[in-house]
């Protein structure tokens, strides 16, 4: 599914061109997704001031409130100059002034739209999010503070959004190589020092992947309709058996917490 990264290269693609443009209308021809989608008539003619996100929900600020989008496990959107006609799963546009038509697609319907009139981050959806990984709020401190007698593996606590938002499996399995900590240790019994190199691991993971377009996967693919090329850089997710790139072990994976989970283990302890 599109991780932070895929969601935050839609936001960079997608706002230059609708950020304080007025809501013309919109078409839905799928209403139920995740759940019904919410555009209530008092959208109408609102201007979109900005596009923000919240892990991985993209924020679509207007005058009066907030519309708060899910990608899902396979959504994405594009920015459309004309009318073309929609395909089987394009499930919704949203038009703006400026003649832009911005079209989302979602073959597996796992996506939402909800309107919310009060705070964005009171909403039920994002108020018990966890901190932004590239925030001051996120570090090792953090991370072995909220870590403290929890059996559990300390790949499954990295991906709790309640803990942290934004980190899926594929920069989970990546963050983890890079800090030399196996996936299956219990999240209890790491130290201070490698949570510490984990919060560098994770931000600069993401960082990389949000520079180079996010992760190419069957179901995404970035605004422009090209790719992301962070899968070229990948060192672990999805090569299980390849050679580790440190140590030439063959990489081990295994199903941890229904996710594919690729490792070294060799390089990881």
């Amino acid at each position: 599914m599109p991780e932070l990264p895929e969601v935050e290269t839609t936001r960079l693609g997608i706002a230059p061109h609708i950020e304080r443009q007025r809501i013309t209308g919109w078409v839905v021809r799928q209403p139920l997704l995740r759940w019904p989608v919410e555009l209530p008539e008092s959208v109408r003619g609102q201007v979109l001031h900005r596009v923000g996100r919240r892990g991985k929900y993209l924020l679509l600020e207007l005058d009066q409130g907030t519309l708060i989008w899910h990608l899902g496990m396979s959504g994405s959107m594009r920015v459309l100059t004309e009318a073309h006609p929609a395909g089987t799963h394009d499930h919704l546009d949203l038009h703006f002034a400026n003649g832009r038509i911005l079209r989302y697609r979602d073959p597996r319907r796992f996506g939402s739209l909800h309107y919310s009139i009060g705070p964005w981050n009171a909403h039920w959806l994002l108020a018990q999010l966890g901190p932004e990984p590239a925030s001051e709020a996120f570090d090792g401190a953090y991370l072995y503070q909220r870590s403290r007698g929890r059996r559990g593996a300390v790949k499954n606590f990295l991906m709790d959004s309640h803990i942290v938002v934004g980190v899926g499996n594929i920069y989970a399995n990546e963050s983890l190589f890079k800090a030399g900590i196996r996936p299956t240790r219990p999240a209890g019994r790491v130290s201070l020092a490698r949570y510490e190199r984990l919060a560098d691991a994770v931000k600069a993971t993401l960082d990389a992947a949000v520079a180079m377009g996010g992760t190419t996967l069957r179901d995404f693919s970035g605004t422009d309709g090209q790719p992301g090329y962070f899968r070229q850089t990948l060192l672990v997710y999805g090569r299980d058996g390849e050679p580790c790139k440190l140590c030439g072990y063959p990489l081990t994976a295994m199903r941890l917490g229904q996710r594919s989970t690729v490792y070294c283990r060799h390089c990881q302890r």
